[in-house]
């Protein structure tokens, strides 16, 4: 009787912890792969950044060569590199061709240096066609997202330094916008991040800089709607990185001591602070949330009170876990870098390593 006890106890412990593992979120079973792009330079300051994810698990992002050229590259789901470079981008030293974004149909966005230091934004098709997006009053843009219908979003510059927001929709018509409290002086105006700062409905985030140089987020609704928004206690600033399809918005912001703390605000514009465990109270250092998916799970990056960077992850009840990439260097500017998710669990982003090059990496379940 006691052993068919025993045996029942180890039964149902089993099962219990069976039941209770397959409620944990993605990143419980995450794992890490590494990957390399071929040419890619193995000098300080090169490598391989991994920045962006789609559905189908399709990795784009860019390295940096020997020569500190800039060249785009497309990972299949299968581990295959397609590498390519803008029509137009310069060969010198700190030009070339970025990806930023990819859509579920494989269109990717990003943007390319010339020979004479200016950035151009391009739109890449699934068939290899390079679009670059023109604007006729910008001296330089960016374009850094790009949603499943092939809406890209980025920023452009005018003659005056100023930045302004843009949208151009699939068949190529595009709107321009600034944030109502947004600055009129150089370095100052209204900007996009890189990744994910457009929904499918076409709801978009970003940054401006208000006339005292303090940035503050924003969301815009496919209307055009602005609503400007700044974190309590954000005395150097408020990052908006990224939005998911139900509104939700998260990035960083920064006290009056330079230091970087996350936050997640939601649709009806509560917002929640939170810090990750081990991050550094010194300048420069902190919590820097990268990106939210549609469940509400944050991902992005600390930097701890020795200057190294580590991934987080954080669910939308607030637990948070840390991680580090095989081969990231542990010294000061070195460390883990997580990018921008794709809404399955899956995270590309890269790491420095102890030599100051940079490889890619896949966070997956």
């Amino acid at each position: 009787m006691k052993r068919i006890s025993i045996l029942l106890l180890v039964f149902f412990t089993c099962f219990a912890l069976a039941a209770w593992s397959q409620a944990q979120p993605q990143w419980w079973h995450h794992k890490i792969i590494t990957f390399d792009v071929p040419g890619a330079g193995t000098g300080a300051g090169q490598g391989t950044v991994g920045f962006a994810i789609n559905s189908s698990a399709a990795i784009v992002g860019w390295y940096v060569d020997g020569g500190n050229v800039m060249h785009g590259f497309l990972r299949n789901r299968g581990g295959e590199f397609t590498t390519f470079d803008a029509p137009g981008a310069g060969t010198a030293a700190f030009q070339g061709t970025v990806a930023t974004a990819i859509n579920p149909a494989g269109t990717i966005t990003g943007y390319y240096v010339d020979a004479t230091d200016v950035s151009h934004a391009y739109v890449r098709a699934p068939d290899s066609t390079i679009t670059t997006i023109e604007i006729p009053q910008a001296i330089f843009a960016y374009s850094g997202s790009i949603n499943p219908s092939g809406e890209t979003v980025g920023w452009y510059g005018d003659e005056n330094g100023v930045g302004h927001g843009f949208a151009r929709a699939p068949g190529g018509e595009i709107s321009t916008f600034d944030a109502p409290d947004a600055g009129t002086s150089a370095g100052q105006g209204t900007w996009d991040p890189w990744g994910c700062c457009v929904t499918p409905a076409g709801r978009i985030t970003g940054v401006y800089v208000d006339a005292d140089g303090v940035l503050h987020g924003f969301v815009r609704a496919p209307g055009g709607k602005i609503t400007e928004f700044s974190v309590p206690g954000a005395v150097q600033g408020t990052i908006s990185w990224s939005i998911n399809p139900a509104g939700a918005v998260t990035g960083p912001w920064t006290d009056a001591g330079g230091v970087n703390h996350g936050y997640v605000r939601a649709p009806d514009g509560t917002i929640t602070k939170f810090d990750v465990p081990g991050a550094g109270i010194g300048a420069g250092q902190g919590t820097t949330p990268g990106t939210i998916d549609a469940a509400g799970v944050i991902e992005g990056n600390y930097v701890d009170q020795n200057g190294v960077s580590h991934g987080f992850v954080r669910t939308p009840r607030g637990k948070i876990s840390t991680f580090d990439a095989p081969g990231a260097g542990t010294a000061a500017g070195q460390g883990t870098f997580p990018q921008n998710d794709n809404n399955a669990g899956a995270t590309p982003g890269y790491y420095v390593d102890a030599n100051g090059v940079s490889h890619g990496f896949l966070w997956k379940p």
